[in-house]
């Protein structure tokens, strides 16, 4: 550490702390380390979509088949697709930043 973190009471008083601060005068980043947070949900956010009853029985079918609840089927075609979607176009990670795995 170069000039020492100070110790927080609340998230909120550290937030505030580093939307100030610049991490490179208190922090000596040559000393970082990469991690793996594999236990860290992404966020998700609830939508609505409206389906034809036939492409919704189908889904259920392979669902029933796969032994996985459809709307977890549709996240794993919607992830696929977009995966196959965005190599096809070339898209590097960086101008994506889809974070989908």
């Amino acid at each position: 550490m170069k000039s020492g973190k100070p110790k927080f009471r609340t998230e909120d008083e550290e937030r505030e702390y580093w939307s100030k601060t610049d991490s490179t005068e208190v922090l000596d980043w040559t000393q970082a380390r990469k991690v793996m947070l594999s236990n860290l949900k992404p966020s998700v956010k609830t939508i609505s979509l409206r389906l034809p009853e036939s492409l919704l029985d189908g889904l259920k079918l392979i669902a029933n088949e796969r032994d996985v609840p459809y709307q977890s089927l549709i996240k794993i075609f919607l992830a696929e697709r977009i995966e196959q979607e965005l190599a096809r176009k070339d898209y590097s990670t960086k101008q994506r930043g889809s974070g989908i795995k």
